[in-house]
């Protein structure tokens, strides 16, 4: 099954990103893609000097125009869209991070609000946005059970863990991976390692630009990097095949040898 992933650098501009998504939409289901992937912030990119009042101004709600326009280009074009947006929280001063899947029937079956901020090496998100206090169960998808977390998520392998043991056989991580020292190796060994202990596919579309060092990739449950876009914007393409994930677990069978009965004996 072929899936799409989206390296772009985003625009300050809602309405110019959108025009943006909506092309590389219809450009995935020309292609045959069954799924295409977003980055985080795709909505727009926020500079730092963007103020907290300012940026809650420009969110939106799960069931705002963003999300409507995406999920009306997704059922025209009859393929699965997973996105990300500031979305609207209780706190007038703060938004929520939110990855989201809309089905190619236009429905949204999936939102995810992140639940781990940036607030490391000199950034704290947690000034301008507010984190999830869920973690939503997998879901049904195009390409199998799909489980969503979004970009520094992947320094907790805590959550990957949950959603694989759940039931996922692809983990999607909408990112916007800052550049620095060492952070591209950082983004590559993690998103590998979160594969191979998990026996399933990663699928991480990252920015380019602005503050972002690209590198969108695509790893299998083995470890194998199947793509990575290095800098350039654009689609890249790749083919999942949902029997490698069984095949994985049953030759290195890591989720069933953990010893959940022992490990709670350290847990405090």
């Amino acid at each position: 099954m072929k899936v799409a992933v989206v390296q772009f650098k985003a625009s300050t501009v809602k309405e110019e990103n959108l025009k943006t998504i909506t092309r590389y939409i219809r450009e995935a289901s020309r292609n045959g893609a069954r799924m295409i992937a977003f980055p985080e912030f795709a909505m727009f990119y926020t500079p730092r000097s963007q103020t907290p009042a300012e940026l809650s101004s420009l969110a939106e709600p799960i069931t705002g125009d963003f999300v409507k326009r995406i999920a009306d280009c997704a059922k025209e074009n009859t393929i699965d869209v997973i996105c990300t947006m500031y979305e609207k929280s209780p706190r007038k001063d703060r938004v929520y991070d939110t990855a989201f899947l809309v089905e190619r029937s236009g429905k949204t079956i999936l939102h995810y609000r992140k639940i781990h901020l940036y607030d490391a090496l000199g950034f704290r998100e947690s000034d301008k946005m507010t984190p999830g206090s869920a973690i939503p169960k997998p879901v049904k998808s195009e390409i199998g059970r799909l489980g969503m977390l979004v970009c520094f998520d992947l320094r907790f392998p805590e959550i990957s863990r949950i959603l694989a043991s759940s039931g996922s056989e692809v983990l999607v991580a909408p990112s916007a991976w800052v550049q620095g020292d060492q952070k591209e190796d950082h983004w590559i060994t993690l998103n590998k390692t979160r594969a191979m202990e998990n026996g399933c596919y990663v699928i991480a579309p990252d920015q380019t630009g602005n503050t972002y060092c690209g590198r969108s990739i695509v790893v299998d449950p083995y470890g194998r990097v199947l793509l990575d876009m290095e800098k350039q914007q654009g689609i890249g393409y790749v083919e999942i095949d949902p029997r490698m994930v069984y095949e994985t677990r049953s030759t290195l069978p890591l989720l069933r040898s953990r010893r959940t009965d022992v490990y709670p004996d350290l847990i405090s």
